[in-house]
C-alpha cells in the first residue's frame, strides 16, 4: 500500500469526512481490520481565509507547496489538497510537493464524463464558481460549468464560511440548497458538483433532484486507488463517490 499525503485542515470539519472515507475505501477493498497508510498536515484555516479575502494567492500556494513538500519528506507517495478553492494553486504545490497531486477537479470531471454529463451545477465557494480555474478546466474536457446567479452565490459562499465550516448544519439552509438545484435543473443543468468539501455535510449527493456528484468522495476514491491500485481506475467503495443514476 502506497502513503497517502493530505493536505487538510480547510477546513478540518471536511478533513474528517476525508479520512472517515479513506480509510473505509480501504477496509471494503482489503478487508478485515485494513486502514489507510497516510500523513496528515492540518493547516491553520484562518491563515489561508485571510490569504484568500487579500487575493494573495501566490502566498496561498507557497504555504499549501511547503505543505505538500513536507508530506513528501515523511514519506507520502502522493499528495491531496483536501479542499476544492485550494486547487486554485494545485499546479504551485504539485511542483513543490515533488511527488503525484491528485486532482479533485480532474477526478470529477472523469466522473461526469463516465455517466456522460455534461452540464452541471457546481456549488462551491464564491472563489471556486467566479475565479474561472474550474470552469477552464470542464470546459477543456468538453464540459460546460455553470453557477448560481450572483446572490445566490453570495449566499452558498456564506453557508459555507459561516455554518459549514463551523460545525453549523441548518435545515433552511438545506432547503435553500435544494431550490437552487431545482431552478438550476429547469434552466437545464444534467447533474450537480458538490464543489466545495463542506457541502456533503449539509446534502447528500444521492438525495437530490439531479445526478449528484461529491467531490470529497470522488477525490477520496482516487486517492485509495492510487494506493492501492497504483493509479488505476478500478472502483473502490467509499461513500456517494459517483453520481446517481436517473
Amino acid at each position: 500500500m502506497k502513503t497517502i499525503g493530505l493536505i487538510g485542515g480547510m477546513s478540518w470539519e471536511s478533513t474528517v469526512t476525508y479520512y472517515r472515507y479513506i480509510n473505509e475505501a480501504v477496509r471494503n477493498q482489503v478487508g478485515g481490520l485494513a486502514s489507510a497508510d497516510l500523513i496528515l498536515n492540518s493547516l491553520d484555516f484562518s491563515q489561508v481565509v485571510a490569504l484568500q479575502k487579500a487575493d494573495r494567492w501566490e502566498e496561498a500556494g507557497i504555504l499549501l507547496g511547503s505543505a505538500g513538500a513536507g508530506l513528501a519528506r515523511a514519506g507520502a507517495d502522493c499528495v491531496l489538497i483536501c479542499t476544492n478553492t485550494m486547487h486554485l494553486v494545485a499546479d504551485k504545490v504539485a511542483r513543490m510537493s515533488g511527488v503525484p497531486l491528485i486532482d479533485i477537479i480532474d477526478e470529477t470531471a472523469a466522473a461526469l464524463l463516465a455517466d456522460d454529463r455534461k452540464r452541471p451545477l457546481l456549488l462551491a465557494t464564491r472563489y471556486t464558481m467566479e475565479h474561472g480555474f474550474y470552469h477552464d478546466r470542464m470546459s477543456a474536457l468538453g464540459i460546460d460549468v455553470f453557477v448560481p446567479d450572483a446572490a445566490d452565490r453570495l449566499a452558498v459562499h456564506e453557508v459555507i464560511f459561516n455554518e459549514l465550516c463551523q460545525g453549523i448544519i441548518r435545515e433552511e439552509s438545506r432547503a435553500f440548497m435544494h431550490q437552487i438545484i431545482a431552478k438550476s435543473a429547469a434552466n437545464g443543468a444534467d447533474s450537480v458538483i458538490l464543489g466545495c468539501t463542506e457541502i456533503q455535510l449539509l446534502i447528500d449527493a444521492n438525495e437530490l433532484a439531479l445526478p449528484g456528484y461529491d467531490s470529497t468522495a470522488i477525490h477520496a476514491d482516487a486517492a485509495v486507488r492510487f494506493a492501492l491500485f497504483e493509479g488505476t481506475r478500478r472502483a473502490v467503495t467509499s461513500s456517494a463517490a459517483g453520481g446517481r443514476q436517473d
